[in-house]
């Protein structure tokens, strides 16, 4: 590894000298090696250019030079960033974008709308689910990809782009004119009061108002009667260090360690606490994580554990410890790794990687991770230490069926047309006022129109096959009818009732008046 470290700033360092544009540090090695090293790269560059069988441009060799130094630190959050990552970076955490407001969904059929933000121009000019966008501005999108659908409706605020939809029901097409402006994302787009007084928030991401849209669910959630809490961090990437530090800090006592950050640079090197005192401290807590919890959902529930604030439901998370910092050059930035987190009680946070028995042969040996540590959290318990936040109450994750295997090794490539014809089902049962209650029932009926719809589209598969995956095939119909005909929020509505995580979760809460009771339940337990 540190072969492959010096290696990899030898061609960084190279690739500045003859035209790269990183900024270098002062090159601690000796001048005579370190030429060497220049000289070598010189060397190779020049018969590339020269004899290589297909002419390169020196700009596309130095780009290869510095993205091939980056691949050797085999570390994938650090990355060279184009422009279009870049600003998808800038939005993701800054939570604003300039746009319309429209959730797509990018299909072999064209661009339909799954919903719209509330307040958006879209919504506004009446765009609704179920609309199919038949072109932007002037293009036709039945073979748009989702980056060139979403690259045409963003745009500068106050730029109006042209929309042309199909609605069922509608004979005609229906031609809009939208004026792009600023759309806030709420990284808490739900909050809901659950039965026996629990409150429900999931957060999406950290962006920058993560902690303050928080505060305001659960305070809402409060005076609705809420007197426990479900923070969902289920799929949430995480995001800025700060919000995840501001999240924490919200169910923390003053002066309680956060998480700590160490680094070569010493800035790099940091302990964060809680500044302020907790906002809901009688309010017994539950954290739902997955492996797709990652980074700043990561510092958020391995704090709450440590310090026995909340319990962990769910699988481990994804074991994302690293920070990184942008390096701007332009319309372009560098994405580096910095430093490593830390939960307070010192567990790493990043899930290492098996190493490799020879550089010919990536396959780990087996049996090649080191058994993980354990740590002890303030009231005593005992937690996994080695990468990624194992949860207190671990509920595997629900896998595919024999049978929803072989419909999906059936159905092969085609799965983008089996769900054309189930959104094409959900929008004719909008259109017919076929399903007017928002808890209704899949029925046998419901799939065989299905099959049917299926085999007028040429999209014939073996029906022992589709009855056998009957199950999966009413989950599929109970998401898009609730999505279509009755909107994003109750779909997800009717997921949370079939959610067997937060289930347990409530269960865990039914009854109990103080995080200290909550925390007691499962240890008697012994869950």
């Amino acid at each position: 590894m540190k072969n492959r470290s010096i290696a990899a700033a030898a061609v960084l360092s190279s690739a500045l000298i003859t035209g790269g544009w990183l900024v270098e540090r002062e090159s601690t090695a000796p001048a005579r090696t370190r030429d060497a090293r220049v000289h070598l790269f010189d060397e190779v560059l020049d018969h590339v250019r020269r004899e290589y069988v297909d002419t390169l441009a020196d700009s596309t060799l130095y780009r290869h030079a510095v993205e091939g130094a980056l691949r050797e630190l085999h570390d994938p959050h650090t990355v060279l960033l184009d422009a279009r990552r870049l600003s998808s970076l800038d939005e993701s955490t800054s939570g604003h974008y300039a746009g319309v407001g429209i959730q797509m969904d990018v299909r072999d059929s064209g661009v339909s709308v799954l919903g719209t933000l509330p307040g958006s121009p879209a919504e506004q000019a009446g765009i609704v689910i179920g609309d199919r966008i038949v072109s932007i501005d002037g293009r036709l999108t039945r073979a748009f990809t989702s980056d060139e659908a979403l690259k045409s409706l963003r745009g500068a605020a106050g730029s109006v782009v042209q929309l042309v939809v199909e609605r069922a029901g509608v004979p005609e097409r229906i031609p809009f004119a939208l004026t792009r402006r600023t759309i806030a994302v709420n990284p808490a787009q739900h909050a809901l009061l659950l039965r026996d007084s629990v409150g429900y928030v999931k957060l999406t991401i950290f962006s920058a108002a993560a902690a303050t849209d928080l505060t305001r669910a659960v305070d809402s959630l409060r005076a609705a009667g809420a007197r426990s809490l479900v923070l969902d961090l289920r799929g949430d990437p995480g995001g800025l260090l700060g919000q995840g530090i501001d999240v924490a800090d919200l169910f923390l006592d003053a002066r309680q360690a956060i998480v700590s950050t160490r680094g070569r640079a010493p800035e790099e090197t940091q302990a964060f606490a809680d500044r302020a005192p907790q906002r809901w401290a009688d309010m017994p807590m539950v954290v739902l994580t997955d492996s797709s919890s990652a980074s700043a959902s990561e510092i958020v529930a391995g704090a709450l554990q440590d310090h026995d604030r909340a319990l962990i439901v769910g699988t481990a998370t994804y074991g994302k410890g690293s920070a990184q910092r942008v390096f701007r050059f332009g319309d372009r930035g560098l994405k580096l790794t910095t430093a490593l987190w830390y939960t307070p009680n010192g567990r790493s946070i990043n899930r290492p990687r098996a190493p490799v028995r020879d550089m010919n042969d990536p396959t780990p040996p087996r049996d090649s991770l080191p058994p993980r540590p354990t740590f002890k959290t303030d009231g005593g318990r005992t937690v996994l230490g080695g990468g990624g936040i194992v949860p207190d109450v671990e509920i595997a994750k629900a896998v595919p069926t024999p049978a929803d295997r072989t419909l999906l090794r059936v159905l092969g490539a085609r799965v983008p047309r089996f769900r054309d014809a189930i959104v094409a089902y959900a929008l004719s049962m909008k259109a017919s006022h076929g399903v007017t209650d928002p808890d209704f029932t899949v029925t046998q009926a419901m799939r065989d129109e299905l099959y049917g719809r299926m085999e007028a589209r040429g999209l014939v598969v073996s029906r022992a096959a589709y009855d056998s995956a009957a199950p999966a095939v009413t989950r599929a119909l109970s998401s898009q009818l609730s999505r279509y005909v009755f909107g994003p929020q109750a779909e997800f509505l009717r997921a949370l009732k079939a959610d067997t995580v937060l289930a347990r979760a409530t269960q865990l809460l039914h009854g109990v008046h103080t995080p200290k009771e909550l925390l007691g339940r499962v240890a008697a337990s012994g869950t």
